[in-house]
């Protein structure tokens, strides 16, 4: 595995290649991760694949140019998220790509599909938050009024760690995703991270109609993976996108909301040869 830099007026983005197979695939890692979440495909798909695994925005390597409150509130469009990936691909002479997601990271998958569909071959996504992101993450990112409570939480010592405790307390999550989600807001970087990628990302909201209409007018191959086990994207948040997609799968694997492990990669490994 090799790691490089990508810079263009709006961003130096960092990310990871590995693989060596004749396929790109690029890779969209989950909220709190990084451009090596997907390492674990190398071993059953890296002679199908050659992966690039991006930090995504707010995530390690990875720096906005400008990345001031002001910058973060004025967020990403579709468009200009297409935008970056085409100069990537004209900057690394990539023609043509798959793409492989994770939770937070389908939001960039599905955005991809909607505005360049014509460069991407195939689409895999687990755990896709992007179907049914959630009245509570809706509600913090693109509701004006929630936006500004997430940020005077975000940008304060302890607003955040107390909406953790009411939201437990309250049941709207357990205390394993109170667990995860503490160790997430626990430092000031983290927290601006955590209201950043809220915020930033609030125009990545999915258009379902022209999702399925790009799928299926490029004949893209898709997969939708679900955990048996995953409280917060179950199986059923896909009913209503993907008996519509022409060329779509849906696999429910024996794992709960964290997913991408050794298991994972064979079950992947195993629908491919059979699609």
């Amino acid at each position: 595995m090799t790691d490089h830099y990508f810079s263009n007026d709006l961003v130096v983005m960092h990310y990871y290649k590995f693989g060596a197979g004749p396929k790109n695939m690029f890779c969209f890692h989950g909220y709190g991760m990084h451009g090596r979440q997907f390492r674990v495909l190398e071993e059953t798909l890296g002679d199908k694949y050659t992966f690039y695994g991006f930090d995504l925005f707010f995530h390690k390597g990875t720096l906005l140019k400008d990345q001031s409150v002001a910058a973060v509130k004025k967020g990403i469009t579709k468009q200009q998220l297409a935008e970056l990936f085409r100069d990537f691909c004209s900057s690394t002479q990539v023609d043509n790509f798959s793409i492989i997601a994770y939770s937070m990271g389908s939001h960039y998958a599905t955005s991809l599909i909607e505005e360049m569909a014509e460069q991407i071959q195939e689409l895999f996504i687990a755990a896709p938050s992007s179907l049914k992101p959630g009245r509570l993450l809706t509600f913090l990112s693109s509701n004006s009024l929630g936006n500004k409570v997430l940020e005077r939480m975000a940008l304060s010592n302890n607003g955040m760690t107390r909406m953790l405790s009411v939201l437990r307390r309250t049941r709207i999550i357990d205390q394993k995703g109170y667990d995860i989600l503490f160790k997430e807001v626990s430092s000031p970087d983290q927290r601006f991270s955590f209201y950043a990628c809220a915020s930033y990302m609030r125009f990545l909201k999915l258009d379902a109609v022209k999702f399925v209409s790009m799928l299926n007018k490029h004949e893209i191959k898709s997969v939708f993976i679900f955990g048996e086990r995953d409280r917060n994207y179950p199986p059923k948040i896909g009913q209503a996108v993907i008996p519509k997609i022409n060329f779509a799968r849906q696999l429910v694997i024996n794992e709960n909301h964290d997913m991408i492990n050794r298991n994972f990669a064979n079950e992947l490994s195993v629908l491919l040869n059979d699609y």
